[in-house]
């Protein structure tokens, strides 16, 4: 509460120019601390004297989108995206559903150590229901499409999330014959063994009906990962390298650029170059693709995990969005997602999650840097690595690509062990 009452100084500002109070868009996914964070966080903005439209559960993007179209101050969400149950989280989105600068979190933190605003009689906000939201989202999603979805098989996931009510009916309308798993949301089964982050249900529910496609989101929907017919995965990096050359093909890719993350494979590099596409790179976080495609006025960004941002339709990464953008380049082309897929050829990619170590000191340990430096000369330009902190979880991430599986392997595994040994956190007794 006390966290929204000072977004309501900073983001509410004075009432509006007509003498309306500022207004607020509030949103949820289906976990069941939401139902009363959402409950503290509507009472901290209306006794701000901020209006609040509480939209129920949706998609992180819908809430984007309809702070946007409701023409609002500001917009709140509240989940812990791919995160388990327990966990949660809140994000603002500034007026036009954009992200919030790091100088606008600032405030709002700052904020929260002075005396909250304390409007009375007629002056403090009401709380209504935002009974159209979804279809408002719906209506939107529909009108980015290309094509429709006729002789369309998709099998979607909703990994329990906030996507279940709105990604199997956007799908539907679009013309899709559509088969759903994952969205019977309980409030405490989101990600739960679904979702993007655990594809084995949706591989089999692609095979067992046999589906054109399936289509996999985490619990807030910002990402999309999906399956070919053969339940083969096609990642993030595949899927924007598919509508960066669509795009490309319609004169539609604003200056023949994508946006993509250190993370991204360099098979998407090398397949975006042969086809005249050339790649801006930003650190890892969805936050600095938006800013380099807002700086650069690009159209298409996003990350390997599957968050990919349609700048023309959307402020943020759009799952449901993506999927249907995917979808119509099937319906489009008439040909399979595997064949579309092979638009580019990944580089075996190993990952590793370090956890138990000191992830402050990862720029500033000269033993790791060595052992960096002589990964990348073995390497010479037929891979590369990164090593990172993770900005969302207590671990460090080391990340090889290599010509061939096993070299990537050996080369992810050694680093971290030095990661290990260089970075392990010191137990202090008192």
């Amino acid at each position: 509460m006390q966290l929204a009452q000072a977004a309501a100084v900073v983001l509410g500002h004075d009432r509006n120019s007509n003498g309306t109070r500022p207004r607020a868009v509030v949103a949820r996914d289906p976990r069941a601390s939401g139902e009363f964070i959402a409950a503290a966080v509507e009472a901290g903005l209306s006794s701000s004297g901020i209006d609040v439209y509480d939209a129920g559960v949706l998609p992180t993007p819908a809430a984007a989108y309809l702070v946007a179209d409701l023409d609002a101050d500001f917009g709140v969400m509240i989940s812990a995206s791919h995160n388990p149950a327990p966990d949660n989280g809140i994000k603002f989105f500034a007026r036009g559903g954009q992200k919030l600068p790091d100088d606008v979190e600032d405030a709002i933190e700052a904020q929260m150590s002075k005396e909250a605003v304390r409007p009375v009689g007629a002056d403090v906000g009401r709380i209504q229901r935002f009974s159209d939201a979804e279809d408002r989202y719906i209506v939107h999603l529909l009108g980015t499409l290309p094509h429709n979805l006729e002789g369309i098989r998709v099998v979607l996931d909703c990994a329990h999330g906030a996507a279940s009510g709105c990604s199997p009916q956007v799908f539907k309308d679009a013309g899709a014959d559509v088969i759903v798993i994952g969205a019977e949301p309980d409030g405490h089964n989101i990600n739960d063994g679904v979702g993007s982050t655990h594809l084995g249900p949706l591989k089999e529910a692609v095979l067992k009906y046999g589906a054109n496609l399936g289509i996999a989101h985490d619990g807030d929907a910002d990402r999309c990962l999906a399956v070919d017919h053969e339940g083969n995965v096609v990642d993030g990096d595949q899927i924007m390298a598919i509508l960066a050359v669509a795009l490309k093909k319609s004169g539609k890719l604003k200056d023949d650029v994508l946006v993509a993350t250190v993370m991204s494979n360099l098979g998407l590099k090398i397949a975006l170059r042969q086809a005249g596409i050339s790649i801006r790179e930003t650190a890892v976080g969805d936050r600095y693709v938006l800013e380099e495609m807002r700086d650069g006025g690009f159209n298409l960004g996003g990350e390997q995990s599957g968050h990919v941002i349609f700048a023309d339709y959307a402020t943020t990464g759009d799952g449901v969005l993506t999927g249907l953008q995917l979808a119509a380049q099937i319906a489009l082309t008439g040909k399979p997602l595997k064949e579309l897929a092979t638009v580019m050829t990944k580089l075996p990619q190993v990952l590793i999650n370090v956890k138990g170590v000191d992830r402050t000191r990862v720029g500033s340990n000269e033993v790791l840097a060595q052992a960096v430096a002589a990964a990348e000369a073995a390497l010479g330009d037929t891979g590369r690595v990164l090593l990172r902190p993770s900005g969302t979880e207590p671990v460090v991430r080391v990340m090889v690509e290599a010509a061939d599986e096993e070299t990537a392997h050996s080369i992810a595994e050694h680093l971290a062990q030095v990661v290990r040994a260089e970075l392990a956190l010191e137990l202090v007794s008192e």
